[in-house]
This record gives structure tokens, sequence and C-alpha cells, in this order.
């Protein structure tokens, strides 16, 4: 699992995808995220605008992203 160090109180899990570099635009976002393949703490998540907190866990594709806060 790789931890996400954030610097704000949460992130958008489409900004997030990008971020951690698992996606290279945001439209990618959108389709991966539309389509039901990422799972925010261990639920499907088709909401690309949802919030993302530190210690919550994201999964796509083989990767697992947790987010910590600086």
């Amino acid at each position: 699992m790789e931890k996400i160090l954030i610097n704000t109180e949460f992130i958008k899990l489409d900004s997030l995808l990008k971020f951690a570099a698992l996606v290279g635009t945001g439209g990618e976002a959108k389709l991966v995220i539309s389509e039901g393949m990422v799972k925010v703490n261990g639920e499907v998540c088709t909401m690309r605008g949802k919030k993302i907190y530190p210690g919550d866990r994201v999964d796509f594709d083989r990767f697992s992203l947790e987010v910590t806060k600086e």
C-alpha cells in the first residue's frame, strides 16, 4: 500500500488519482470512476468529487493508496 501525503483537509477522488499518477488526465479519472473501477474504503465509488480524507483507502487496478496528512 502506497501512502499519499496531503497538506489539505481532504482531496477529491479524481484529483487523488491524478496526483498519485494512476491516471494521466481528469477525463481518464472520470471514466475509471464512473465505470466503477475504483473503491473507497472497500466500497465501489462512482462519485468523482468524493472527498477523500486522511485515513481513507482507495483501490484502483492493482494499486492501493492510503491518504495521510502532513
